[in-house]
């Protein structure tokens, strides 16, 4: 594997991918064993990289992106320790004891999804990545400027060096930097509420079953990890973000039993609690003149329904069975007409899953009556209409 101090000035690559988080890296692997010469640059040191923190985020993976996972030599690095299985998830609307249930033999499958640690797909996919020979890596830089021309993209790196490319994919995070330098906005929106993750150990058994219960001013799931334990995510107002990141343990353990309605008996923090802000972005679009945008550069979902890195794989599977039939057509990867198809076939997938979760914030967060009566319609219509119901578990397969 190449490394960036042996990277001379004005270096062709194939495609250079800007951002080495999950997408980035996955869009990168899926290249592994090919002629095509693929740079990842990122402004951070390659030790955390390859080390990442925890992050007190829980990631819930549909069968199909196991199956990318798996197609990318990824899963088999990643410890069956690490991994929980998901066999039924339940929604609530607020105290009330009727839940819209999901269950795993609705879709003729052993479980609903899995349950892995962000950080730990993280370290698994650069594990994938630094065996890759036709992958660089290039830590510890950014991209100053990149001018486009007809026969390729240049990039001038804030470490001096200069590349060369057909093909530049922009995978660096919601609020994308590349995606700006093109002059591409996004569609943003703020709630003005924090997401707070963390570990807790609970009394009661989670018999591997998810729980939401939507509030009206916050948002409580717990997903189900190993042992006694949940990943627990609370949406909430920035107010009462600042009270529950600055509780003592004991109260803040009292307040978790409360807002589950004791489903789990006592309950205990295990290590940090993490906040981070609620923002959805929709990108206008996701191509350019040689330039694409991939995973939550393309689209930052809101986490209530557990789709943003399941939309990242769906999308960046596009983008890279794309440029994969242009290589054996013997076409230009860089071309609009390429990356054209990959934009029309990522917003059918993309916008339906983004603006049904929208609408689902829109209804659970509501505190008037009028809304309050259509939530409690809402699950027991999906519960009961089978075709409807089956619209949701699709999305799990």
């Amino acid at each position: 594997m190449s490394y960036a101090k042996k990277i001379k000035n004005d270096i062709l690559f194939d495609i250079v991918v800007v951002g080495a988080g999950p997408a980035g890296i996955a869009f990168a692997c899926g290249f592994a064993g090919s002629n095509i010469k693929i740079a990842v640059v990122d402004k951070l040191p390659r030790k955390i990289i390859a080390n990442p923190k925890i992050d007190g985020r829980e990631i819930a993976l549909t069968h199909h992106s196991v199956k990318i996972l798996k197609q990318l030599n990824v899963w088999r690095y990643i410890s069956n320790k690490s991994i929980s299985v998901i066999k039924e998830a339940r929604v609530l609307d607020g105290d009330s004891t009727y839940y819209l249930n999901f269950d795993h033999q609705e879709i003729e499958k052993e479980c609903l999804g899995y349950l892995i640690p962000n950080y730990i797909i993280r370290k698994n996919l650069y594990k994938r990545l630094r065996n890759l020979s036709n992958i660089t890596l290039i830590s510890k830089a950014e991209c100053l400027s990149v001018n486009f021309e007809e026969q390729h993209a240049a990039i001038t790196l804030s470490n001096g060096k200069k590349i060369k490319t057909s093909l530049v994919v922009a995978a660096d995070s919601r609020f994308s930097k590349m995606r700006s330098k093109m002059g591409i906005s996004a569609y943003t929106r703020n709630f003005n509420k924090n997401m707070i993750v963390c570990r807790m150990e609970h009394e009661k058994p989670h018999k591997n079953i998810a729980y939401e219960f939507f509030r009206y001013n916050q948002t409580q799931a717990a997903l189900p990890y190993i042992k006694n334990q949940s990943g627990i995510i609370t949406t909430t107002t920035k107010n009462l973000t600042s009270a529950l990141m600055s509780m003592n343990k004991k109260k803040f353990n009292k307040q978790m039993e409360n807002s589950f309605n004791n489903y789990f008996g006592k309950m205990r923090l295990l290590g940090k609690r993490y906040s981070y802000p609620l923002v959805t972005t929709y990108t206008k679009k996701f191509i350019s003149h040689r330039f694409a945008v991939i995973g939550d550069a393309a689209v930052g979902m809101h986490p209530v329904t557990a789709q943003g890195f399941n939309l990242s794989l769906k999308g960046l599977e596009i983008l890279i069975n794309e440029v994969k039939a242009a290589i054996k057509n013997k076409t230009d990867i860089g071309l609009t007409a390429v990356l054209r198809n990959y934009q029309s076939k990522l917003h059918r997938v993309a916008a339906p899953v983004y603006l049904a979760t929208n609408g689902i914030i829109n209804l659970y967060t509501s505190t008037i009556l009028p809304a309050k009566l259509t939530r409690q319609f809402i699950l027991r219509f999906v519960n009961t209409v089978k075709p409807v119901k089956q619209t949701f578990l699709n999305i799990l397969k």
